[in-house]
């Protein structure tokens, strides 16, 4: 007897344990009507058929939204959806309407459901506000996870705290740190259409369910981290292997280029950013650069970037300090800073472009605008053309900026998420580059180094910088 009894409690136990681990979902559809969903923003035609919510395009009308009454902060949510091809569509999430924005325009996080072969459902876009938070160019191999051709996907969204994730099929898709809204309602987009589209396009959604309580995230990947907090290290981050490049209070890992300690002057650390000080626009003059302590070969570099109106700067990579000097020191002589040094300008390396292209005389020199904002500077320009002219951002706003060096070379620039080129370091094209750039006369040396600090450049323009961080690859 004593025997069953404790088999029999086992039994409880166990079961008991699997019901705290089940998932609880919630329906928030009922398959029938559209109870506890309200419509606002555009008239698209929102309607319930065998069990399925379609909403159809119209013409002449904004943005539309059927949102939900009820609003949530952390949850789990899914749904199945099958999209026309061509349409562009969304999922909002922690969303608002509030009188005092844009006379209760809708507003918020948003996971894109895109049909076309800019391939980039799953994204995380701020809907009114910033734009594009995550873009899924920054992992080209998740694009693939959104079947097109009136499939049915399975959509996730992961909202805990201040970590969302997106999931197609079970394909991690975006991965946004960001602290801007805790709470907010639901809603499935019907994007507005142009003067040439023809209207009646339809996006579908079905299984619509949510979990609130005991959650329980997916276990996190290794897909690109968009971390819009300043100065902050997440432990998804650490995990991947990043380390701040810049503490975000002191000079600590920083000296002056050509110099042995940070500059007395032209910069200043405030509020958590890392600012260069308006002088007379000339190149390396006032503070100077600066330049990490610490040396990288292959890496991933994430930096936060605010310029003035009509500045220019630019971040550096496999520097080379000497390299100006080469016809004054000895071949193979140490690669340490002289006291005293005459300085000579800006230090020589590959060049992340920071430019107001609209302002900055720059912009119209070199080739191709290969000295415009995120180009290769007068090496390789940017590619902003299409969907890409969304990358750039006005004067006064934040922008982040991505560099990632592959141990083969390989070499990427992003900007905002959107990926503005790619070439590969010492390339029979790289070294024919060169040859016709302002680099000419160091050939072969420059941008070949096996590792070099990395440079935040003075340019003489107020420019600002937070959220400098670096990864070994």
């Amino acid at each position: 007897m004593l025997k069953k009894t404790i088999l029999f409690s086992l039994l409880i136990s166990v079961t008991a344990a699997l019901s705290a681990q089940k998932p609880n979902w919630q329906p928030l559809f009922d398959g029938k009507t559209l109870k506890g969903w309200i419509q606002l923003g555009g008239q698209a035609r929102y309607e319930v058929k065998d069990g399925v919510i379609v909403g159809s395009t119209v013409a002449n009308t904004p943005n539309s939204f059927l949102t939900t009454e009820a609003t949530y902060g952390d949850f789990i949510f899914e749904c199945e959806v099958n999209v026309d091809e061509g349409l562009n569509s969304g999922i909002q999430f922690r969303s608002l309407s509030v009188p005092t924005f844009e006379n209760g325009r809708v507003h918020g996080y948003q996971m894109e459901i895109d049909a076309t072969d800019r391939a980039f459902s799953g994204g995380i876009y701020d809907e009114a506000r910033r734009g594009w938070l995550y873009v899924p160019e920054l992992n080209p191999a998740t694009q693939t996870a959104f079947r097109r051709n009136n499939t049915w996907n399975l959509y996730r969204i992961e909202a805990i705290g201040s970590t969302l994730r997106t999931f197609i099929n079970g394909v991690e898709v975006s991965h946004v740190i960001d602290n801007m809204t805790a709470q907010g309602f639901i809603c499935l987009q019907v994007h507005s259409i142009g003067a040439n589209e023809e209207p009646g396009k339809q996006v579908r959604w079905r299984n619509v369910r949510i979990q609130t309580g005991a959650l329980q995230p997916t276990p996190p990947g290794n897909i690109r981290i968009v971390n819009m907090i300043p100065n902050q290290l997440s432990e998804a981050e650490k995990k991947q292997g990043f380390q701040l490049l810049w503490d975000g209070q002191t000079t600590k890992g920083w000296r002056g280029a050509y110099k042995t300690a940070f500059p007395e002057k032209g910069w200043e650390i405030r509020d958590g950013e890392l600012a260069v000080k308006k002088s007379d626009g000339s190149e390396s003059t006032n503070g100077g650069d600066i330049i990490t302590t610490e040396q990288f070969g292959a890496f991933e570099l994430v930096f936060d970037f605010n310029f003035s109106e009509g500045a220019n700067s630019g971040v550096k990579y496999f520097v080379r300090e000497l390299l100006q000097y080469t016809h004054e020191f000895q071949p193979g002589q140490p690669m340490t800073v002289p006291e005293n040094i005459a300085q000579k300008g800006s230090a020589i390396g590959l060049e992340f472009q920071i430019l107001d292209d609209e302002r900055h005389p720059d912009a119209k020199l070199g080739a191709g605008g290969n000295r415009t904002l995120a180009s290769l500077y007068d090496l390789i320009p940017a590619d902003k053309t299409g969907y890409r002219n969304r990358a750039v951002r006005k004067p006064g706003e934040w922008n982040q900026g991505r560099i990632v060096v592959y141990p083969n070379n390989r070499v990427e620039h992003y900007l905002n998420g959107f990926k503005m080129l790619e070439y590969t370091r010492l390339s029979p094209l790289f070294n024919a580059l060169v040859e016709r750039s302002k680099y000419q006369v160091w050939g072969k040396q420059f941008g070949a180094a096996e590792k070099g600090p990395i440079l935040l450049q003075d340019h003489g323009d107020a420019v600002r910088y937070r959220s400098l961080k670096i990864r070994p690859l």
